[in-house]
């Protein structure tokens, strides 16, 4: 007899979630119900997890990256079938609001999606508009998982529009940093520094060959570290992508850039945190502070940069949980060491 129920987790309110059982649901005319086979966790699950990120709506089944097999599809759907290997857009936008009427989805003001106000993929099933869900081919499910990331990489690769030629620095080593680091030297850059950390994150940077030239911070006394990338490169960079989600690092990387040039913030920061610029400083060096969220209609692309193999990710998920380990994924996002975690229901 198949089964009717399925496990998730399920927060009623921050910091309080439990594994429990829900009935499996069902696909609709125009979705689909995809088995989950991987999940990937992300710093914005950590401030889901906080209720530091939103509008939540509980109870919450969070999870944005998910891999997984078409189990059901609805009456309507046509370009789908059973165990086509997928992964989904988690994104949801209203269209009719002032900025979707402007084709700013990302700033939707009823902006949603699966695992902040849907049922998301921490969870065996999950059900998806077929809209919103893509085919893979060539990669593995760890690496799917980076799918997602490498979409919300490329939206900020649309907000950045470098020029050929470029050199950038991308401070952080996380996957998303080492995605945008690849894209850049795959879209013009002429020079790509990554800086960050020592430990694991730079030893699967240089795996990647993600970048041209690495810099690794002791973490004790960074400072030796950041006067030789300043002495080496007294002219800063054009672009300089803030990829670790740290303030004081935000405020530290506006003195990496060149005169004329860019500084992208990208990553999810606390929403209580500040940073501190001069305005004189950004108004004689001409300096321009992006901000780039999410992705929208990102997928296609980045589905095709991984599935190519254009874009690197294997190694990047370097460690994997079950979904009643969920504690155990999210207290190995916080350490160190930690590349891209995983949940496997």
């Amino acid at each position: 007899m198949a089964a009717t129920t399925m496990d998730v987790v399920s927060y009623k309110k921050p910091l309080e979630f439990s594994i429990s059982k829900t009935a499996i649901p069902k696909a609709q005319a125009n979705e689909v119900l995809i088995k989950v086979t991987c999940c990937g966790v992300c710093g914005t699950d950590e401030h889901i997890h906080h209720g530091d990120f939103g509008p939540l709506v509980y109870p919450l089944v969070p999870g944005h990256e998910v891999v997984g097999v078409i189990a059901e599809v609805g009456r309507d759907v046509i370009e789908f079938a059973k165990g086509d290997r997928v992964v989904g857009d988690p994104i949801v936008q209203c269209g009719k609001c002032f900025f979707c009427r402007r084709g700013q989805f990302t700033l939707c003001e009823s902006l949603g999606g699966h695992g902040v106000s849907l049922p998301g993929g921490f969870s065996e099933y999950v059900t998806y508009d077929a809209r919103k869900v893509y085919k893979i081919h060539n990669i593995s499910d760890e690496e799917a998982a980076l799918v997602e990331p490498t979409a919300c990489a490329i939206h900020g690769m649309d907000r950045l529009g470098p020029s050929v030629g470029i050199e950038a620095l991308v401070l952080g080593a996380g996957p998303s940093g080492l995605v945008i680091a690849q894209l850049l030297k795959l879209n013009g850059a002429s020079r790509v520094v990554v800086a960050a950390n020592k430990g694991t994150k730079t030893q699967v940077a240089r795996s990647l060959d993600a970048a041209d030239e690495y810099v690794e911070l002791d973490r004790e006394n960074p400072q030796p570290q950041w006067d030789t990338l300043k002495a080496d490169n007294p002219y800063g960079f054009d672009v300089v992508v803030e990829a670790t989600g740290s303030a004081s690092v935000a405020e530290l990387a506006i003195n990496y850039v060149r005169r004329g040039g860019t500084l992208l913030l990208y990553s999810v920061y606390d929403s209580k945190a500040l940073v501190s610029y001069s305005p004189s400083k950004i108004f004689t060096d001409e300096i321009k502070i992006i901000g780039t969220f999410a992705q929208a209609h990102c997928f296609a692309r980045a589905v095709a940069y991984l599935d190519s193999g254009k874009i690197r990710v294997k190694g990047l998920v370097t460690d994997v949980f079950k979904l009643s380990e969920y504690q155990k994924a999210l207290d190995k996002m916080r350490s160190r060491d930690a590349g891209k975690i995983a949940i496997k229901p």
